[in-house]
């Protein structure tokens, strides 16, 4: 089976910094992939290349073998890729409702402000990571931090992407909503989602993922099984301080 996302020797230079430094990694359909490192070991930087947010100074990404390093954001979006975002991004001055109903308008200036909503597909997704019908219509600024996250996933969700890049979703979330999001992505893999996980929760990430990269200062260090990468000698030094 060939590669949903392809990442071929990935470097990004911001100044004097290397943030990312010859990562290559595949990721196959239907998987779920987690990435884990100390702050600042890259994994950030690794979805805003592949969402085309920063562009790479050298090195490759492929989606279903098509190089889309030239792409723009909303084209990569377009082609069925999306993720979510450590510090939340809504619209601020729309509703959840709202924000959901812009990922679900088709990908033009004109669809945005001609396009039909779908009530029916609005409410689905907003049920499905865990809104009440009566917090469809608050700003975010009236929601909490878990809610926030929650709203963060319905967006992606709404673009109908095929590759999901979650970065800390957990964050800010009760043990019960950990719960109903890992539900949902469970769901979602049964369905043929792919995802990229980026996670300090490790016993949330656990059961949700495949296979786990480590980095370290920009530099893949390990990958492998969930058990492997977190024994692997550099892993525990470099991110669980060797315990």
């Amino acid at each position: 089976m060939s590669a949903h996302l392809e990442l071929r020797n990935l470097v990004k230079v911001f100044g004097g910094l290397t943030a990312t430094n010859d990562v290559s990694f595949e990721v196959q359909p239907g998987t779920s992939v987690g990435i884990v490192g100390p702050n600042g070991a890259g994994k950030t930087t690794i979805f805003s290349q592949i969402m085309g947010e920063h562009i790479q100074t050298s090195g490759s990404i492929h989606l279903d073998r098509k190089d889309i390093g030239a792409l723009s954001t909303p084209a990569r979006i377009h082609a069925g890729v999306s993720r979510t975002y450590q510090v939340p991004r809504p619209f601020a001055e729309m509703s959840v409702v709202e924000n959901i109903r812009v990922g679900l308008m088709p990908n033009s200036v004109r669809g945005m402000i001609f396009g039909a909503p779908d009530p029916a597909r609005e409410m689905d997704i907003a049920r499905s990571v865990g809104f009440a019908d009566d917090q469809l219509d608050r700003l975010p600024a009236e929601l909490s931090m878990g809610d926030l996250r929650k709203l963060e996933m319905a967006r992606t969700m709404a673009t109908a992407p095929r590759l999901m890049l979650l970065d800390e979703v957990f964050a800010g979330l009760t043990v019960g909503e950990i719960a109903m999001i890992s539900d949902l992505v469970q769901k979602m893999r049964k369905n043929g989602m792919t995802f990229l996980i980026v996670s300090h929760d490790l016993r949330a990430l656990e059961p949700l993922v495949d296979r786990v990269i480590a980095l370290n200062q920009g530099t893949l260090i390990a990958d492998g099984s969930y058990a492997d990468v977190m024994n692997d000698a550099g892993v525990r030094a470099s991110y669980l301080g060797g315990e």
